[in-house]
């Protein structure tokens, strides 16, 4: 009989029973004197007693404001150090954070607030050309429940005065009713297919999944972890500032956005032992004509997670950036976020072909997405997810979170995987990114794979496009390495006899970037509207979508 494609994540180690303040005064306890928070374009060093004494007055400002527990409190900035005391801050009193993307306009800040129902939120002044205060004047009107706002550059040190005032007693009697399964956290999902999504977190979740994953990378308060990732997403402030902060960790941010000079002096100035990013980070950095001015022999880790990583650039980055150990993780924001992680002294083929095997104390399977059934080991479905980490729900969205979590309280992903015997998963595509020409199923991970193999491809993104006589074909857009000069026609001759004739792409785009979300995430939808548009297939989209 075939073995399902089911794993669970048996783990000696158990959860941890606490909230996320409980989970910092054990670290401060530990680690008091030990450096917990360095923000390098803020010139901001503190140890974990400070942070500690930091997210305190931040608490007990907001108490004196009127922030009761459940309450909604939005952020709006880049990375910066006042993001991690309110992360923690609002922790400690059971606000509800709230993080709002730094690149939202303002129809979507007027969403997030009211969807929310956000009352206090804090932000900077702008970002890049962002002007968020403007923006905040023109939709403040139409978001009924914002009582209050606070202005970083202005109102900080007022905050922190005011919780002077406030009694530590206040915030002890706050803190002892607070439970773990409490909400403490909304994230925003992209929205690629409507209104974005709020996922609803608690302390238990996002707590034990950035516990693990610090367990997983072996982190010690030994350990600093340059995080150029962003704090509004979870790869920030769960795999970044959770995993820190539970095991007394140093958080190094390099800038306020991703910038690879910027994260590769931060490694050699700081000292790092672990680097994070998504693939696009690791591939700016690798290509970046100031690479090797650089030293990186102080890393021995890191995170590479967000996109599926190209198997060439998980070869570079354990070699030419001494990362030896460096692990890949797959999840997403509804789920904590990691379901699966690779282990350091996994075999290199598990290790740069998988995302790994089942996270502790998680459930996964891989199912036919018609059927719902348990598929063989070997053969691709849907991924799905069970335990812990599971969001809540979507933030008043029920409807939305049926859809999502079944009645086992299985989260469907969305994402197209295959389990080996071993119970390594590899993720093969997205549901809605396999392209189906004339009947055959086309995973793009594949040819994405397969391009990269090139010397003159830096990148490659592969998406299915409109075709009156297939339904669908094959497109890349292809970024090539400086000084490198190809067509689609050389392409697609390296191709032949390679890889079957179908996966072959038809169009080719050669770019100098991919449009992106925040996250580094490259946004196939707008690439697929692009491409609609410029080869005038307008008319072919509408009958093949009919």
């Amino acid at each position: 009989m075939a073995v399902p494609s089911y794993s669970h994540g048996a783990s000696s180690i158990p959860l941890l029973g606490e909230t996320i303040g409980e989970n910092l005064r054990r670290t401060v306890e530990k680690f008091g004197d030990g450096e917990a928070l360095v923000v390098r374009q803020q010139g901001f060093r503190c140890t974990y007693k400070e942070l500690w004494e930091l997210s305190g007055r931040a608490a007990r400002g907001l108490l004196g404001r009127g922030v009761g527990r459940g309450d909604r409190v939005g952020i709006w900035a880049p990375n910066r150090y006042e993001w991690v005391v309110v992360q923690y801050a609002t922790a400690r009193i059971g606000a509800i954070l709230v993080n709002i993307n730094p690149n939202y306009r303002t129809s979507e800040l007027e969403y997030a607030l009211n969807q929310s129902g956000t009352g206090f939120l804090i932000l900077a002044k702008g970002f890049r050309n962002a002007d968020y205060m403007g923006m905040l004047a023109e939709v403040r009107g139409r978001c009924p429940n914002l009582r209050a706002t606070l202005v970083l550059e202005d109102d900080w040190e007022a905050l922190l005065r005011d919780g002077d005032k406030v009694a530590e007693s206040d915030l002890a009697e706050r803190e002892s009713h607070l439970q773990f399964d409490d909400a403490i956290n909304i994230q925003y999902t992209s929205g690629t297919t409507g209104f974005p999504k709020g996922a609803t977190l608690s302390h238990h979740m996002i707590l034990n999944n950035g516990y693990f994953i610090g367990e997983g990378v072996h982190y010690t308060e030994h350990d600093r972890v340059c995080i150029p990732v962003p704090f509004y997403h979870c790869f920030g402030m769960v795999l970044g500032n959770l995993a820190c902060t539970s095991h007394g960790s140093t958080m190094v941010i390099p800038a306020e956005a991703f910038d690879p000079v910027a994260v590769m002096e931060c490694v050699q100035e700081e000292k790092c032992t672990s680097l994070y990013g998504v693939p696009t980070m690791f591939i700016g950095e690798l290509d970046h004509p100031r690479f090797s001015e650089f030293d990186f022999s102080s890393l021995r880790t890191g995170i590479m997670a967000g996109a599926p990583c190209p198997v060439e650039v998980m070869k570079k980055v354990k070699s030419t950036m001494h990362m030896p150990e460096v692990t890949i993780m797959y999840g997403m924001t509804e789920t904590s976020p990691v379901s699966t992680q690779s282990a350091i002294g996994d075999p290199l083929e598990k290790q740069v072909g998988t995302v790994g095997r089942v996270y502790p104390h998680v459930e996964i399977k891989i199912v036919d997405q018609a059927s719902g059934e348990i598929l063989p080991r070997g053969e691709p479905g849907e991924l799905c997810t069970r335990g812990y980490s599971v969001m809540l729900g979507y933030w008043n969205n029920e409807e939305a979170t049926r859809q999502a979590i079944d009645a086992a309280r299985w989260m469907h992903t969305g994402d197209l995987a295959e389990m080996d015997e071993e119970g390594y998963v590899k993720i093969v595509g997205r549901l809605k990114d396999m392209i189906i020409r004339g009947g055959e199923n086309i995973y793009p991970r594949e040819i994405e794979e397969f391009l990269y193999t090139h010397a003159d491809v830096s990148d490659a993104q592969v998406i299915g496009i409109p075709s009156e006589k297939y339904g669908e074909e094959v497109m890349a857009w292809v970024k090539l390495k400086p000084g490198a000069s190809l067509t689609g026609d050389d392409l697609a001759a390296f191709c032949k006899g390679k890889i079957a004739s179908y996966k072959v792409p038809r169009h080719w785009k050669f770019v100098d970037e991919f449009p992106m979300t925040v996250t580094g995430k490259v946004r196939k939808v707008e690439m697929r509207d692009v491409s609609v548009k410029e080869l005038g297939l307008e008319a072919a989209a509408a009958i093949s979508t009919a």
